[in-house]
C-alpha cells in the first residue's frame, strides 16, 4: 500500500473510532436547498478547505481529490482531513474514503452506503 493509502486507512479509522461520539454531539445541520450539486475538487492547499465547508454548508456532496495536497505534504492532508471530519460531524454530514486519492462528503440530509461486513484490513469499505 502507498504512503498515502496507509495514512489514509488510518484518517479513516479514526474516523470510524469518533463517528459515537459525535452523534453525541450536537449537531449544526444544513438546511436542504432547492437544488443539490454533487462537485469535484482537488485539495490543492490547506486554505481549499473553508471553500470545501462552505460548499457543503450549501448544501452540496463534494468528491474531494486529495493527491495534489498530497505531493506537497501528507501531514497537510492528515490535517485537512481531520478538519474536514471535525466540520462534517459538525454538521451532520457523512465522509468516506473513495480509494487512495478521493473522499467523499455530504451535508447533513445524504447519508453514504457502507458494506457491513470488513474488509481484509480490518476497515470497512465504502461502496465504490
Amino acid at each position: 500500500m502507498s504512503k498515502l493509502g496507509s495514512t489514509w486507512g488510518r484518517v479513516v479509522m479514526k474516523f470510524r473510532r469518533t463517528e459515537k461520539a459525535a452523534g453525541e454531539e450536537q449537531k449544526i445541520g444544513v438546511a436542504r436547498p432547492e437544488k443539490v450539486y454533487l462537485k469535484a475538487l482537488p485539495l490543492r492547499h490547506l486554505e481549499d478547505v473553508e471553500t470545501i465547508k462552505s460548499e457543503v454548508k450549501s448544501g452540496n456532496i463534494l468528491i474531494l481529490k486529495v493527491s495534489p495536497l498530497a505531493k506537497k505534504s501528507v501531514d497537510d492532508v492528515k490535517q485537512a482531513v481531520d478538519e474536514l471530519i471535525e466540520f462534517t460531524h459538525g454538521v451532520g454530514g457523512d465522509i468516506a474514503r473513495l480509494g487512495e486519492e478521493r473522499v467523499v462528503i455530504t451535508p447533513s440530509f445524504i447519508r453514504i452506503w457502507r458494506e457491513k461486513a470488513a474488509s481484509p484490513e480490518g476497515a470497512l469499505p465504502t461502496a465504490a
